[in-house]
């Protein structure tokens, strides 16, 4: 039997982490003054596999910033049409963990403050379960 994918699943095959800065970045920011900022705004060191989201002050244009083992890799996404819709941040947070998931639904046009998710049962496992899952 093939398993169908669910975004649970997708949500935990990525080890990296994602973050999105939640104030807008001048981008003809490059790499070395977006890993700063990346430090500064997550707290989290650039040098790290994690994905860094910086967003225009239009809102049109998006830069992930990324390590990959001998260097930072940046990716810079400019819409035609639109703009990208992100999700809720705290008032006063200076950045939001995104789960693969929502960044993926951030890259296509998906309206996360439209999307509701449902409480779900979770089984509650042994202490020895949770580790071993953790673990695998």
């Amino acid at each position: 039997m093939i398993g169908l994918p669910s975004l649970r699943a997708f949500d935990h095959q990525q080890s990296a982490r994602i973050w999105l800065a939640a104030t807008p970045v001048d981008m003809r920011c490059g790499f070395d003054r977006l890993a700063e900022l990346a430090r500064a705004v997550t707290g989290q060191d650039p040098f790290h596999a994690h994905l860094f989201l910086f967003r225009s002050r239009r809102g049109d244009r998006l830069k992930v910033l990324q390590w990959d083992r001998d260097g930072y890799v940046l990716w810079y996404k400019r819409l035609e049409v639109g703009v990208f819709r992100l999700p809720q941040i705290r008032s006063g947070a200076s950045s939001i963990e995104l789960r693969p998931s929502e960044f993926a639904m951030l890259l296509d046009g998906i309206d996360m403050s439209r999307v509701k998710r449902m409480p779900r049962y979770e089984r509650v496992t042994s202490e020895a379960d949770k580790m071993r899952m953790n673990a695998g």
